[in-house]
């Protein structure tokens, strides 16, 4: 520890650290704009001038290291005068903006010029002008000449993003920021340059020119889009919500959100809103109805189907960023019913895999913890897809010496640096698991199972064993695709074999937000009840259908789409009419997260509620509302809730963390590899619910692209095909005509096809084994 004075205050910091850290740890306020907390020093703005003893001029106290007995002004005549000349020169070529700029009344530049600047300028010159650059549908560069050269968009790419999108070409007045040859900016992450931009330089392209910052009220949320439940605080002007930026929490998100979080709130004003219950007549058109007659339709439509068929054929389907209260509630409306048919996770395969989970499968530590891990495995992820914010934390713990592998079905650039890989079908993943588990105990002088025995590693199975030895805090994290594998009990007892072998702990990277929330909730099937597979293979006579579009969140989404068309009666709770309007009878509009009060459950287990932002548009109404509604006309007990507090405090009652476990209670062993060629099924990060599908920007971006088929360049050649052919792809479920591609990236005997799209839908499961043939 050093000792310095600042100010004349006394203060104990690191060695190593900088004068700005330790007026921070005091509470004094330095003047900067190129230093973040989060990002490398690069000191070029010199806004953070201060006066030092016994130094001949002024230095910046970004970049100054604390020194023991150091004292420091900042707020001298000397350190004023300093800061006072910077920003003269900071403004010298800076346009007059300010009346129309959107980051005018939260912008750094025009709050520090109102303390450090001067009423005129002594600069008569005309000013520089930088042409506007193209980065994409979502981050805005149309006004260039206002960037102060802070540069921390280029680090913030470099450093937190992992990939170098932005740069500084040029030399003095001549230098700008821009992209490589004219490309977008296209990191999951990319949204954070506009927040951590200090002038108006990087906007939001939704959001420009839609409003002015002091006319929008700000309020608290939670992301609904991925299992990090990011803090996030919604800005609405007029009951509209005009942009969503995030709430600083360092135990979950830092002070990041995805570019998911950031922009899918202009799914929330889709045309395709549904505003009002509607009914489907004998002739097939949808007819506009009050709540009463709409709610007497669903009793009508699900005591018909009780009476006729039994309670057994009603079954209900719920998407994962359903709130806590949503699924508890719809759990007793279906165990009022009679009925053990209930399940959220539409993209689980393995029938037998609640039987193994002992408990509620969660992350298995705190989201802050996953950087201080020195060994991590992660099996059966897209990462920075599925979730981007694990991805950047994983990305600086690798950066500070930890050791990250992978088993994967595409070796998409995880921005990441891997000591291992292995990419595989996701038929092998369970047996490389197993190659790794006789690697690690051969290595620990420990004993396998007889299940085990004949397994020979492969040289990546080998060189990940390597890695988890020499560990001391280790972790091994199943992604979706492990989880929602056919053969996720094996896969998960050979990943717990794993962890118990090299001391680890085993974890699951839950994949909606409220995946673990769902399990609390009873969301899932019991005592007999069918799980959603189950009950969209065999289909059932009644659904009700809570915020899902199963044609693209299940894992068949035309197995979905038969199913509910061929049922009896159908009942579908949901915010958008096309999500529902092919298969359901009755639609009851209710509200998407900013326009009710719940509760989301992160991976780590961390209840997090939130009230709603914005008023529901037109006569929806909270999900929750209704079906404690629905309940009181069904006649059944336990609908008494006044308020969404009620319902999670009855759900959460006794506490989280007793009912939070991963172990697995399946054998090991080793799966019978297929033969014909596996579908590789990702879904694109901008595809994965709803309200992210009808977001204008996030369709537009590159990651949103029309799917096509991505296969290794030896299967092509075994198959005799083209680069970027039509060819016709065939599934026990239909075919499709797509587009082949050449991907070095795909395992061989692999086709890579995206899901979440309605263009691939026909080909049925994630995991389908499939043919091919030219178009």
């Amino acid at each position: 520890m050093v000792e310095l004075t600042i100010d004349g205050k006394k203060v104990e910091v690191q060695e190593g650290s900088m004068v700005m850290h330790a007026a921070h740890k005091l509470g004094v306020y330095v003047p900067h704009f190129c230093y973040h907390k989060k990002l490398s020093i690069a000191a070029n703005c010199r806004m953070c001038l201060v006066e030092v003893e016994k130094a001949p001029k002024a230095m910046p106290a970004c970049a100054t290291p604390a020194t023991n007995g150091m004292v420091v002004h900042t707020s001298s005549e000397r350190a004023v005068a300093a800061q006072k000349s910077v920003m003269e020169f900071l403004l010298i070529n800076h346009p007059l903006d300010c009346p129309i700029c959107d980051q005018g009344g939260e912008c750094q530049l025009q709050d520090l010029a109102v303390g450090y600047g001067s009423s005129s300028s002594r600069y008569a010159e005309e000013k520089r002008v930088v042409f506007h650059k193209s980065l994409g549908p979502l981050v805005s560069a149309e006004e260039m000449s206002r960037c102060i050269h802070c540069t921390r968009c280029v680090r913030f790419g470099q450093e937190i993003a992992g990939v170098m999108e932005l740069g500084m070409i040029g030399r003095g007045e001549h230098s700008e920021i821009t992209t490589f040859v004219g490309q977008a900016v296209e990191s999951e992450l990319s949204g954070n340059m506009i927040d951590i931009c200090p002038v108006g330089a990087l906007t939001s392209k939704p959001f420009r020119y839609n409003a002015r910052t002091w006319e929008l009220a700000r309020r608290r949320s939670v992301s609904p889009h991925d299992s990090v439940g990011s803090n996030l605080v919604i800005q609405v002007k007029d009951d509209q919500v005009m942009r969503v930026v995030p709430f600083e929490n360092e135990d979950i998100n830092e002070c990041w959100i995805s570019d998911r979080d950031r922009f899918s709130y202009e799914g929330l004003n889709a045309e395709d809103r549904l505003q009002a219950p509607m009914v489907k007549g004998r002739d097939g058109q949808w007819r506009e109805v009050s709540w009463s007659d709409a709610l007497q339709a669903v009793v009508q439509g699900l005591e018909t189907v009780k009476q006729e068929s039994g309670a057994a054929q009603i079954g209900a389907l719920a998407a994962e960023y359903s709130t806590l209260e949503e699924l508890s509630l719809l759990s007793r409306v279906m165990r009022g019913l009679g009925s053990e048919n209930i399940d959220f996770r539409l993209r689980q395969t393995d029938v037998g895999f609640d039987a193994a989970l002992a408990g509620t499968p969660w992350l298995g530590m705190p989201i802050a913890e996953l950087g201080a891990h020195d060994r991590v495995l992660v099996v059966g992820s897209f990462l920075r897809k599925d979730h981007p914010l694990f991805a950047q934390r994983l990305r600086q713990a690798a950066k500070q010496g930890a050791q990250v592998s992978t088993i994967d079905v595409a070796g998409d650039d995880a921005l990441i640096k891997l000591t291992a890989r292995a990419v595989v079908r996701p038929d092998a993943i369970a047996n490389t698991l197993a190659e790794v588990a006789v690697a690690l105990a051969g290595l620990k002088s420990t004993s396998v199972s007889d299940e085990l025995s004949g397994v020979k590693p492969s040289a990546q199975s080998q060189a990940i064993a390597q890695s988890l030895a020499s560990g001391e805090k280790i972790s091994i994290l199943l992604g979706s695709v492990a989880v929602n594998s056919p053969q996720a009990s094996l896969i998960a007892a050979n990943a717990q074999l794993i962890a118990q072998i090299a001391g680890g702990i085993l974890g699951f990277l839950t994949s909606g937000a409220n995946t673990v929330g769902g399990y609390l909730a009873g969301a899932t099937p019991k005592a007999g009840g069918k799980t959603a597979a189950a009950m969209l293979a065999d289909p059932l006579k009644a659904y009700v259908v809570l915020h899902a579009e199963p044609t693209l969140d299940a894992d068949d989404g035309q197995q979905a789409l038969i199913a509910l068309q061929s049922a009896q009666f159908v009942v579908a709770l949901t915010s958008f009419a096309s999500a529902a309007s092919d298969w359901a009878h009755v639609m009851l509009p209710i509200a998407p997260f900013t326009e009710t009060s719940g509760t989301f459950v992160n991976a780590q287990g961390t209840a997090q509620s939130f009230k709603g932002t914005v008023a529901p548009q037109g006569q929806t109404r909270p999900g929750w509302k209704v079906l404690r509604v629905l309940g009181n006309v069904l006649q059944l007990s336990g609908f008494d809730d006044e308020s969404s507090e009620s319902v999670r405090d009855a759900v959460l009652a006794g506490g989280i963390e007793s009912r939070l476990t991963n172990a697995i209670e399946a054998p090991v062993g080793l799966a019978s590899p297929g033969q014909a060629l596996q579908r590789v099924a990702d879904t694109p990060i901008f595809r994965s619910d709803a309200m992210v599908r009808r977001a204008q920007a996030l369709q537009q971006s590159a990651a949103s692209k029309a799917p096509v088929a991505k296969l290794h360049p030896d299967t092509l050649t075994d198959l005799a095909l083209d680069v970027s052919s039509m060819i016709r792809v065939k599934s026990a479920a239909g075919q499709i005509m797509i587009s082949a591609e050449a991907d070095k990236t795909v395992a061989p005997g692999t086709i890579r096809v995206s899901t979440g799209f309605a263009a691939t839908m026909a080909l049925g499961g994630a995991f389908a084994e499939l043919s091919v043939e030219r178009a």
